[in-house]
């Protein structure tokens, strides 16, 4: 869908926005919510968050904004470099782009994306969220990035296939498809 490296950065953009809201929300409510809040004897997970000084990540307590932000910086970095060029091309690998209906190879290209960006993110999670106050052990740490894969893997396919990715494609073409159309002389000139 997207035409030019400026139009593939954007697209980047927007998943990884949507995208690390989604992990930070999934991963402190759904996955650590009940161990936050019995750990800091709260009703709300904001509650125990604040009353713990913050997310526990690189061995300190951090706001959920530092959260974000460093999480946000990391996909889209991994998105741009790795899961963009990897997953078209194992796409390719398996469809061609001219004989197979678009929604097809879309597919691919998304499962092929989250087949490279899950396992590699929850890598980086693992690091990031390591228990450091307890000592560094190569087997804890493999054993989390695992426990993060399974955990991340189901989530990761299911609102990357059913909801992300059509709501960013939906967006994507709203804003550039519409702007094409806007001036036709453009269109048929860069189309």
């Amino acid at each position: 869908m997207p035409q030019n490296q400026f139009q593939r950065m954007m697209f980047a953009l927007m998943t990884v926005i949507v995208t690390v809201h989604a992990y930070v929300f999934y991963s402190l409510y759904v996955v650590n919510g009940q161990t936050l809040m019995s750990a800091a004897g709260q009703n709300t997970v904001l509650g125990a968050i604040d009353s713990m000084g913050g997310v526990y990540m690189l061995g300190t307590n951090l706001p959920i904004w530092a959260v974000v932000c460093i999480e946000f910086v990391l996909a889209y970095t991994l998105e741009i470099f790795v899961g963009s060029p990897c997953s078209f091309r194992l796409a390719c690998k398996v469809f061609d782009p001219a004989k197979t209906h678009p929604v097809l190879f879309e597919t691919a290209i998304i499962c092929a994306t989250v087949g490279i960006m899950c396992p590699a993110m929850s890598f980086l999670a693992a690091f990031l969220y390591y228990p450091y106050y307890a000592g560094f052990s190569i087997l804890t740490l493999l054993a989390n990035w695992l426990k993060l894969v399974c955990f991340n893997f189901p989530f990761a396919f299911f609102t990357q296939l059913f909801f992300i990715q059509p709501l960013i494609r939906t967006l994507f073409k709203l804003i550039f498809v519409r702007g094409k159309e806007k001036n036709p002389e453009n269109a048929q000139t860069n189309g």
